[in-house]
């Protein structure tokens, strides 16, 4: 089954993690900026932005416009982790004042249904039906 097939069958199981993702901290605009582009970053694989499926863990960017990006993605061994850390990086050098991006993997905590955003959960119970 793929990724996408485990992702619908656990939304819609009477068993589905439910939690609410953790309302985002305030940040400052350049955070806000990286985040905002980090957003046009899909994952091929489930067919949303990396920042609304959770696995933007953290964003730091230092007073010299350097950003530190902690992610993850779905699973360890993602055939998609190198394509999506340089288009993380990528997008994130499109941010006003970033200068420099540094992309550290990690997959601890492990990523889980707790992290999609309520837009995310939303498409991906409407992908339901178109797939």
């Amino acid at each position: 089954m793929t990724l996408i097939g485990k992702l619908r069958r656990a939304l819609f199981a009477p068993e589905a993690e439910t939690a609410a993702a953790a309302p985002p901290a305030p940040a400052d605009e350049a955070v806000a900026a990286v985040r905002a582009a980090l957003s046009a970053v899909i994952d091929p694989e489930i067919g949303y932005n990396i920042v609304d499926i959770g696995l933007i863990y953290d964003i730091a960017i230092s007073g010299d416009g350097e950003a530190r990006i902690v992610m993850t993605t779905t699973t360890r061994g993602c055939p998609a982790t190198n394509y999506l850390a340089e288009a993380a990086r990528t997008a994130a050098l499109d941010a006003p004042g970033v200068r420099a991006v540094e992309i550290r993997m990690t997959w601890e905590p492990a990523w889980s249904l707790a992290r999609l955003s309520d837009a995310a959960r939303a498409h991906l119970r409407g992908a339901r039906g178109r797939g």
